[in-house]
């Protein structure tokens, strides 16, 4: 048992995230706005519902890894199950052994947001994507400074993100605590 907490709670959070992505993937499949599964096939576009001038939901089916990088079909699409599974179980043992709330709080969110997005790659070849930021400032600058979210996420990229982000700051943190505490000594 990790002593990070139960790990019953890190299995109840995991789960969450595999739940919530699921539901807000099944209401987007489910919508005729988004022409979801007819745009599969590439040739087909996919829909959109405007909600506001910063904020959309734009379907895409993103067949390469988070944020559509490395886009990829055939047997890519069952190597990137195979990495993606494998960094899960990975991220499951190391969870298991995690000794500081951060830690298990991190592999949590990127567990369950991976296995989210590993559940669409099996069942469609792709994952459904559906969050859009990009609005209408995208590709406009401030001086030199890009402005606006160019990507369309779901809720797991949201877990993974956020989760490899807690877990840098979380050993990147520690790490300066525990070479602090050696040079104290």
């Amino acid at each position: 048992m990790t002593s990070a907490g139960n790990r019953y709670a890190w299995l109840a959070m995991i789960l969450t995230v595999i739940i919530i992505d699921q539901i807000t993937k099944y209401f987007v499949l489910q919508a005729p706005a988004f022409n979801a599964i007819d745009c599969l096939d590439v040739t087909v576009a996919c829909g959109r519902i405007e909600m506001s001038p910063v904020f959309d939901f734009t379907m895409l089916w993103n067949r390469g890894i988070s944020f559509g990088t490395l886009q990829s079909d055939g047997w890519m699409r069952w190597l990137l199950v195979l990495a993606t599974g494998g960094i899960a179980t990975a991220f499951a043992f190391w969870l298991m052994r995690a000794e500081r709330l951060l830690t298990a709080l991190s592999l949590s969110l990127v567990i369950g947001g991976a296995i989210g997005n590993l559940v669409d790659r099996v069942r469609f070849g792709a994952v459904v994507d559906f969050i859009d930021f990009s609005g209408p400032w995208f590709g406009a600058t401030i001086g030199s400074w890009p402005v606006g979210f160019p990507w369309v996420f779901n809720i797991a990229d949201a877990a993974i993100t956020v989760g490899a982000v807690l877990l840098f700051l979380d050993q990147f943190l520690m790490s300066r605590s525990t070479s602090g505490e050696k040079s104290g000594a």
